[in-house]
């Protein structure tokens, strides 16, 4: 079900600050947006890149940044929906950085599972993906 227009605007705040965050390369900005739970899970775009709980996703983090340089996530489209304390969001983003000085960017989808404790939303769920690029035309 969408969610009412306050929850909305809450929830969209978070994933403006985690897209900021995460461009800046601002470890303890994105984490703040982490529930603190040891079954919080974020999956990446790669095969190895499941990371459960708080620690593992700071290094996975940390990781993205060693390999990635002046990374930015735009987002292009997204629906948040919601029922109680939970909101979800499907996202339509485009990917972007430089690695070994050449600029990339990549259509990619990602999807958020969000909890309110007290008056703060916090991501317990995370999912990024990059759709199959063979299937994009331009």
């Amino acid at each position: 079900m969408k969610a009412d227009s306050v929850t909305e605007k809450a929830v969209k705040a978070v994933l403006d600050k985690f897209a900021e965050s995460y461009a800046r390369r601002d470890l303890n900005s994105a984490m703040s947006l982490i529930a603190p739970d040891a079954d919080v899970v974020i999956y990446g775009t790669g095969a190895d890149e499941k990371r459960v709980g708080p620690e593992e996703i700071k290094a996975q983090f940390e990781r993205d940044w060693a390999q990635i340089e002046e990374p930015a996530l735009e987002y292009k489209w997204i629906s948040i929906s919601a029922a109680g304390n939970v909101a979800w969001a499907a996202i339509d983003a485009v990917f972007k950085g430089k690695m070994d000085g050449r600029n990339l960017k990549f259509q990619s989808r990602v999807t958020e599972v969000l909890e309110k404790r007290e008056d703060r939303w916090l991501i317990v769920q995370g999912h990024f993906s990059f759709p199959d690029q063979s299937q994009f035309f331009d």
